[in-house]
C-alpha cells in the first residue's frame, strides 16, 4: 500500500530517491510494504553483497537477533539524519511502514533515519568511518 503520487528521482548526491508530486501532511502513512525475514546468521553474507545497503535489523522483542529486506518502495528511501518520515516495524504482520512525522512539501524528497528514530543523530554505517 502507497499513496498516490509518490516518484522515484536522481538525487544530487545520494542516487535514486523517493518524491511525491503532492504534499503530505505530517502523521501520514506513506507506505505499507512487507518485508522478507531472514536469520541474524544470515547478515553475516549478505553484508559481503550489494544488499548490505538494503536490510534492516528485525529484532522483536525477547527473540533472537534477525534481519530483513523490505520490499515496495522502501530501499528507495534515503537517510536523513533530520528525516521527515520515520519507519515501524509490524513483526506479527512482517511489514514495515513509512510515516511522515511533519509536513512535507511536493516535490521534497522523503526520507527516512536510518538509525530507527527520525531524529537520531548517531552516525550510520556510511557516516561512521
Amino acid at each position: 500500500m502507497t499513496i498516490p503520487g509518490l516518484y522515484i528521482a536522481e538525487t544530487e548526491l545520494k542516487g535514486r530517491g523517493m518524491f511525491c508530486h503532492e504534499a503530505i501532511a505530517a502523521d501520514t502513512v506513506i507506505e505499507i510494504s512487507p518485508v522478507i525475514v531472514m536469520p541474524g546468521k544470515d547478515r553475516e553474507n549478505l553484508d559481503k553483497t550489494l544488499l548490505h545497503d538494503y536490510i534492516f535489523e528485525w529484532t522483536p522483542e525477547g527473540e533472537e537477533k534477525m534481519c530483513c529486506m523490505a520490499l515496495g518502495n522502501i530501499p528507495i528511501y534515503n537517510h536523513s539524519y533530520t528525516s521527515n518520515c520515520e519507519y515501524f516495524m509490524d513483526y506479527e504482520q512482517q511489514t514495515m511502514m513509512i510515516k511522515s512525522v511533519r509536513d512535507i512539501p511536493a516535490g521534497e524528497e522523503i526520507t527516512i533515519n536510518y538509525n530507527g528514530d527520525w531524529n537520531d543523530e548517531k552516525k550510520v554505517w556510511f557516516d561512521a568511518s
